[in-house]
C-alpha cells in the first residue's frame, strides 16, 4: 500500500467510483455521536457548536464509531450551519429545538450582509481533518455541507420548520432574493467542502435534509442549479461526491443529475426503485434506521435484503436510510457492521 495514498485499496471509494468491490462498504449517517457512551462523554458540558469548533474534539469524535466498529469511512463531525456562524451569522443550536437564527433573511440587503467563507474563518476545520487523515490511514475522510435548500430554510424560517412556509414564500414571491440567498449559500457549502478536500478529505456528502418539501418542478426550477454549483465545484478537486435527502424519493433522478456520483437513498424508497431512477450512478442506503431496534436475526435478514439489491447499481454503500437515532444500541450497529462487512460477493457478471 503506498503510504503517500493510504486510501487507495479502500472499497468505499472504490464503490463511489463503480469499481468492483469483494464486499459492500458500511458507514453511518450520524455515526459520529447520539448513540455513542463516549460521545455522550467527552461532549459533557459542551455545546454543540463548541465543539464543532475545536480541532481535537471533532478529532476525536470523528474517530470514535471507527475505533468501534471498524466502518469503512468516517464521516467529518460538524453541522450544517456551523460554516454561518463562522462568517459571523448570529445562531446557536438549542439542545432539543435544532439551529436558531436571530435576524431571519427577509431581504437583498440581508443576504449581502453574510460574509462569504475563506480558509482563514475555520483554521480548526484544517487543522482537524489533517489530525484525522493522518490518524485515519487507509480508512477515508467524507467531508461534507449543507445544501442551499437545507441551509437557506434555517435562515429564512429562523429556525427549523416542517411546512417551510416562510421559505416557499421567498422563493414563490420574492424570487430575486432567493436566488441571491442560494448564490450565497452555495459559495459558502463549495468554500466550506474545499477547505475539508485541500486539507485531506477523500469523499463528500451533500446533505439536503429538507428538500424532499419540494415538489419535482419546484426543485429543478429553483434549487437543483445551486446544488449544482456546488457539487461541481467539488467535482474538480477530483473526489467522489454523494447527495443525499431525505424523504425524496420523487427527486431521486434530479438529485443525480445535480452532480452526484452517488445517491443516498433514504429508506422510505425501495433500493430497487432509487436504483432505477438515479441512472448510470451509484446509491447508498438505505436500511430502516429503526431496524436496529428489532430482533437481530430481523435486522441482518433485511440488511441482506438492502446489500442483493444494491448490487444491481453502478456501485452501493451500505448505510441507514437516514442518521443513527440516539436511542440506538451500539452493540447492534457493531452486529450489523460485521454482518454487512462478512457477506460474500460473488463478482459480477
Amino acid at each position: 500500500m503506498s503510504s503517500a495514498n493510504p486510501t487507495q485499496d479502500s472499497p468505499f471509494l472504490a464503490a463511489l467510483r463503480g469499481q468492483e468491490v469483494s464486499r459492500t462498504p458500511v458507514w453511518y449517517m450520524r455515526q459520529a455521536g447520539r448513540s455513542l457512551p463516549e460521545y455522550l462523554k467527552v461532549r459533557e458540558g459542551v455545546g454543540m457548536l463548541e465543539s464543532c469548533m475545536d480541532a481535537d474534539l471533532i478529532t476525536e469524535i470523528t474517530l470514535q464509531p471507527v475505533r468501534r466498529y471498524g466502518v469503512d469511512a468516517a464521516i467529518f463531525f460538524s453541522d450544517i450551519v456551523l460554516p454561518l456562524k463562522a462568517v459571523g451569522v448570529d445562531l446557536d443550536i438549542k439542545p432539543g429545538v435544532g439551529p436558531v437564527v436571530a435576524n431571519p433573511v427577509r431581504t437583498l440587503e440581508d443576504v449581502a450582509a453574510i460574509p462569504d467563507l475563506t480558509p482563514e474563518h475555520v483554521g480548526f476545520i484544517t487543522q482537524a481533518v489533517r489530525n484525522l487523515v493522518a490518524e485515519l490511514g487507509p480508512t477515508p475522510l467524507i467531508g461534507f455541507a449543507g445544501a442551499p435548500f437545507t441551509v437557506a430554510s434555517y435562515l429564512v424560517e429562523g429556525g427549523p420548520s416542517k411546512e417551510h412556509a416562510r421559505t416557499k414564500a421567498m422563493m414563490f414571491g420574492a424570487p430575486d432574493v432567493w436566488d441571491a440567498l442560494l448564490r450565497k449559500i452555495g459559495g459558502i457549502a463549495a468554500a466550506f467542502l474545499q477547505v475539508q478536500v485541500d486539507a485531506g478529505a477523500s469523499a463528500v456528502q451533500l446533505f439536503d435534509s429538507w428538500a424532499g418539501a419540494l415538489t419535482p418542478a419546484d426543485y429543478a426550477e429553483h434549487v437543483m442549479p445551486h446544488s449544482a454549483r456546488v457539487l461541481a465545484a467539488a467535482g474538480e478537486l477530483g473526489v467522489p461526491r454523494i447527495h443525499f435527502g431525505v424523504g425524496t424519493s420523487n427527486l431521486l433522478d434530479l438529485m443525480g443529475e445535480a452532480g452526484a456520483d452517488v445517491v443516498g437513498v433514504d429508506w422510505r424508497t425501495p433500493l430497487e426503485r432509487g436504483i432505477a431512477m438515479v441512472g448510470d450512478r451509484g446509491v447508498q442506503g438505505n436500511l430502516d434506521p429503526t431496524l436496529v431496534f428489532a430482533p437481530t436475526e430481523v435486522m441482518l435478514a433485511r440488511a441482506a435484503e438492502v446489500i442483493e439489491a444494491g448490487r444491481a447499481a453502478k456501485g452501493h454503500v451500505f448505510n441507514l436510510g437516514h442518521g443513527v437515532l440516539p436511542s440506538t444500541d451500539p452493540a447492534q450497529l457493531q452486529r450489523l457492521t460485521e454482518f454487512v462487512q462478512t457477506y460474500p460477493l460473488t463478482p459480477r457478471g
